[in-house]
């Protein structure tokens, strides 16, 4: 079974963010999110969604992690959420011209 945490986890450091910016972005308590950790829990269904929606990603891209091309997927995702309002739009443009 996949590790959901370690995945969660790994979206997060990518992002460079804390747990307490991941639950202010889901919209869910810091404290929540810190005893999935502290006691190995599995998040709910609709917790991960929630998570899923702050890392701008489907709950389908989180459990594929890993696996086939889900890899540059994710890549550009994390790419993507660090660029700006302004860059995401240029980069929009880009791929319109395309």
């Amino acid at each position: 079974m996949k590790n959901i945490l370690a995945v969660i986890l790994r979206y997060r450091e990518e992002r460079g963010w804390t747990e307490y910016q991941l639950a202010e972005r889901a919209d869910l308590p810091q404290s929540t999110i810190s005893s999935w950790y502290r006691r190995n829990i599995v998040p709910s269904v609709s917790s991960l969604e929630k998570v899923c929606t702050a890392f701008g990603i489907t709950l389908s891209q989180l459990f594929a992690e890993g696996e086939n091309g889900a890899d540059s997927q994710q890549r550009l995702i994390a790419q993507w959420a660090r660029l700006s309002k302004e860059q995401q739009e240029a980069v929009l443009t880009l791929i319109d011209k395309m």
